[in-house]
């Protein structure tokens, strides 16, 4: 498998993962993703360059946006002088599930962030989906705390406020990389 940065062309793509993964959390009880996500405001993560695409063949497997910048309100300000890098909106496709499929792109995006000169991969998840906060402490993260406040969604309490991390590392994901080097954070030695 194939991983390459994300095209304009790939939003309708991106956009059914997401219906698909909600119809699926919905499905185990979660009402994580319920709300539609704005095509262009995922078309302007494209265009940083921060969404890349598992392919198989012409299929598309997965997808992960690994990215510099923090969710405004979740890191302390030490946190945030750390050099990190943050994993948003990791979803593999129904038909790929059960293949750690999803732990081969954390791997990736350690190694990606490694590159980058980063020490942390940190991730913020659905406050209230335990399973995947046990997916994530059993692919090595460790949990730092649940933010509750800050910049919530139409005056409601935050969502996605469980956060954990994981040290950034060189390691063989096994994937095919397609996709150019990642530059370096500004603060990392």
């Amino acid at each position: 498998m194939i991983i390459t940065p994300a095209e304009a062309h790939d939003v309708a793509k991106l956009l059914s993962f997401r219906e698909e993964a909600a119809a699926w959390l919905r499905g185990i009880g979660s009402d994580q993703w319920s709300r539609p996500y704005p095509a262009d405001k995922l078309l302007a993560t494209i265009e940083a360059g921060t969404v890349f695409m598992l392919r198989d063949g012409q299929a598309t497997a997965g997808t992960i946006t690994l990215t510099p910048d923090a969710e405004e309100g979740l890191w302390s300000d030490g946190e945030l002088a750390e050099p990190s890098m943050f994993v948003n909106k990791l979803t593999i496709a129904r038909e790929y599930a059960g293949q750690n499929l999803g732990g081969r792109l954390l791997d990736w995006a350690g190694h990606r962030a490694y590159q980058a000169g980063a020490r942390w991969v940190r991730l913020d998840a659905w406050t209230t989906n335990e399973r995947l906060q046990q997916y994530y402490l059993a692919q090595g993260f460790t949990y730092v705390r649940t933010v509750r406040e800050g910049a919530a969604v139409n005056g409601g309490p935050r969502v996605s406020g469980w956060l954990a991390q994981r040290a950034a590392r060189p390691v063989d994901h096994g994937f095919t990389e397609h996709a150019p080097p990642p530059a370096r954070l500004p603060f990392a030695a």
